[in-house]
């Protein structure tokens, strides 16, 4: 059937006026099936026609063609197992007859199309932007950023900078200076925004009124509305006491979500109040998300309500409720947790100053109804466990006072008896990063000299990345410097990525001093790859050229591997020096004053 049927098409078409690609065999058809669908179900002869030997004109043409249905069936199993439902033709060819009728068939559907129906209003204009638009180059640059991001990105090897990486930070300076999208860039932006949620904020802040006015128009771009007021979920301004109220008594679960958060984040009483008139009779799933959302402006007046949701029937959700109460120092639930911890830790009566530790012999439903969960994880001891809930719970103003009114570093300090240290320590580092203390957080970090799995008290690398959040960025900048100075490159990813960019001063020669160091000692570039991607991004351009004297190849040595990795090293330097002066580049572009 296909061999014949595909020679056959070709006349059928011509016959019939039509392309070959309309009528050519099971495809062809199918791809026409949904469109006469409807002619078929309708009333009238060809509806009630039977499947056989259809009636022909004087020419041999088909009279009252045949359901289209029949004709698809025919074509997917073959005329030589299916016996055609058309004339075969005077050749006696039962494919060309076949393809005939369906070009015929499809000739009469075409012909009796009716016009579209006209369109409706005109569309409202959208709200104009008034920002000043963008400088001729920083226009042609976001062009090529787009651009290159829908070929499909830079490739990854070789010295040539990754232009996908860039648009991020592009957007955020060209927002800084307050400038315009240009309009014909929008689709593009759009797209880009809807391939990285990541992009997303900045995109559509720079985007400007005009992209929600596309995103109307637009099903893929519908996400640029959500949380819009008037957009897609028909979120309404948070002034609208009566279309918030109706949204979300009737609007779907991410509707509710949408409206609750950005209530938060204008009005954290009115948001916490809206909640609470439906708490009691929403899902356990939805009121943990809910209850997540209260994070955002998170304050002591949000205690009575946690304090309620102690109480639920759902026990994520009296954790959610406990974690938040312990962040409020000043809470009831964090009295009773300082009561409980306090209880467990004291000073040594003899000898020299120590800590002693008496873990909870068992979890009370008092505990248990403040969030501490009784049964522990796998190879975890019962009194490990309650013990580290109940001091990360607690304010961590307990403990100078219960320790001797020592400070945080010298609380710290002091040796733990029985092997506790690790478990205390870390309680302690989870109370830190949950309460935001920097104080503490500095003291459990201890000197970034201090080796890696031997800290005053944090000491894996993710730990000591949470409490570094809790510090100023210069203090940040500093400490992971001097980390980066006696520890090297590759145990620092986590600590650079808490740094905000660009890093400048003794962060940034700290990085570059690295990286010199790793391609002397015969290392391969790409065993610090992570690091070379984040220093694309936010290394300080100012390094540009001490990198790019570390392009040149260095004069042989003695030593076969560090001679070996040479042309990787220097390709990789060529790229970042190529990004940090690209960047250099995009940034002037966006500042130069107007000539």
């Amino acid at each position: 059937m296909r061999d014949e049927t595909g020679g056959a098409a070709q006349q059928a078409g011509r016959q019939g006026g039509m392309s070959v690609r309309d009528t050519t065999g099971p495809v062809g058809l199918r791809e026409a099936a949904a469109t006469e669908a409807a002619d078929d179900s309708s009333s009238g002869p060809e509806a009630g026609s039977e499947a056989g030997p259809e009636a022909t004109s004087a020419n041999g043409a088909p009279a009252h063609p045949l359901p289209w249905e029949e004709l698809v069936k025919t074509a997917l199993l073959g005329t030589d197992r299916r016996a055609a439902p058309v004339s075969a033709g005077a050749e006696g060819n039962a494919p060309g007859g076949l393809l005939a009728a369906a070009a015929v068939r499809t000739v009469r559907h075409r012909a009796g199309l009716r016009a579209a129906a006209p369109a409706g209003a005109p569309l409202s204009a959208a709200r104009p932007d008034e920002r000043p638009p963008l400088p001729r180059a920083a226009r042609n640059r976001l062009a090529q950023l787009l651009a290159v991001r829908t070929a499909g990105g830079t490739d990854r090897r070789g010295a040539a900078p990754d232009l996908t990486e860039l648009l991020p930070q592009w957007l955020a300076t060209a927002l800084r200076q307050g400038f315009a999208a240009p309009h014909d860039l929008l689709p593009a932006l759009l797209d880009a925004a809807r391939a990285r949620t990541d992009l997303r904020p900045a995109a559509l802040a720079f985007a400007g009124p005009r992209a929600l006015w596309l995103a109307r128009l637009n099903p893929a771009w519908r996400f640029a509305l959500r949380g819009v007021p008037g957009g897609a979920a028909g979120t309404p301004a948070p002034e609208d006491a009566e279309g918030v109220a109706r949204l979300w008594e009737e609007g779907l679960f991410a509707e509710r979500v949408a409206l609750l958060g950005t209530l938060r984040e204008r009005d954290p009483a009115r948001a916490r109040e809206l909640l609470a008139t439906t708490w009691r009779t929403e899902r356990a799933e939805d009121r943990l998300l809910f209850l997540d959302s209260l994070r955002a402006g998170l304050g002591e007046a949000d205690e009575p309500f946690l304090d309620e949701a102690l109480a639920d029937r759902s026990r994520n959700v009296r954790s959610t409720a406990a974690e938040l109460l312990s962040a409020l120092p000043g809470s009831a639930l964090a009295a009773r947790m300082a009561e409980r911890a306090a209880s467990c830790v004291s000073l040594a009566l003899t000898g020299e100053p120590r800590i002693t530790v008496e873990a909870p012999h068992e979890c009370d439903a008092g505990m248990e109804r403040d969030g501490v969960t009784a049964k522990p994880p796998a190879n975890r001891g019962e009194r490990s466990w309650w013990f580290g809930q109940l001091v990360e719970a607690a304010p961590l103003a307990t403990w100078p006072g219960r320790l001797g009114g020592r400070t945080p570093e010298e609380v710290v300090a002091l040796p733990v008896e029985e092997g506790w240290q690790s478990e205390l320590h870390g309680a302690w580092c989870r109370a830190a990063v949950r309460q935001r203390d920097a104080a503490w957080s500095r003291a459990l970090l201890g000197d970034p000299g201090s080796p890696v799995a031997d800290g005053p008290g944090a000491v894996s690398l993710a730990e000591r990345a949470q409490l570094l959040g809790a510090l100023p960025e210069g203090e940040r900048a500093a400490w992971v410097a001097g980390f980066i100075a006696a520890h090297g490159l590759s145990d620092s990813f986590q600590l650079l990525a808490t740094c905000t960019a660009p890093w400048a001063g003794p962060l940034g020669a700290a990085v570059v001093d690295a990286l010199t160091t790793a391609r002397r000692a015969g290392g391969y570039p790409w065993s610090y790859s992570g690091i070379m991607g984040l220093a694309e991004r936010c290394l300080d351009p100012a390094e540009a050229p001490r990198l790019a004297a570390l392009t040149q190849p260095e004069p042989p040595v003695a030593d076969p591997p560090a001679n070996s990795t040479t042309a990787y090293w220097t390709d990789a330097f060529a790229r970042l020096t190529g990004t940090l002066r690209l960047r250099e580049a995009m940034h002037a572009e966006l500042t130069r004053p107007p000539a």
